[in-house]
């Protein structure tokens, strides 16, 4: 996809855009949230945006412990957004789809420390 990273904020160094998985503007704050495939150093993960500011979070979404209404996953840190098990399988399949195509085997090393 052709997005300029210029429209985006707050980026790793070196993370580039791939394709957008999933816009929506969330009810509690107006913001819009976007969920892209990227690029990260070797491997292609999830991203998440708030009005194109990115924030850090895991690179997949993460199941929650205790699933409230539609969300049974979640991404980002600090806002946590809540997802659907539809949305969370199709960023799953996306990430999954981009690293196999170039042969990446993808680690996912969030939260886990060095």
């Amino acid at each position: 996809m052709n997005t300029s990273t210029s429209w985006y904020k707050d980026m790793p160094e070196g993370m580039e855009l791939d394709d957008q998985v999933i816009e929506r503007v969330l009810q509690s704050t107006g913001a819009v949230m976007e969920v892209w495939v990227v690029k990260n150093k070797r491997q292609y993960e999830a991203a998440l945006f708030f009005d194109r500011r990115y924030r850090p979070g895991p690179p997949v979404p993460r199941p929650l412990e205790e699933p409230s209404g539609d969300s049974t996953h979640w991404m980002g840190a600090r806002p946590k957004v809540g997802l659907t098990a539809e949305e969370a399988e199709k960023i799953l399949h996306e990430v999954t789809c981009a690293n196999a195509l170039h042969k990446i085997q993808m680690k996912d090393t969030w939260g886990v420390a060095s």
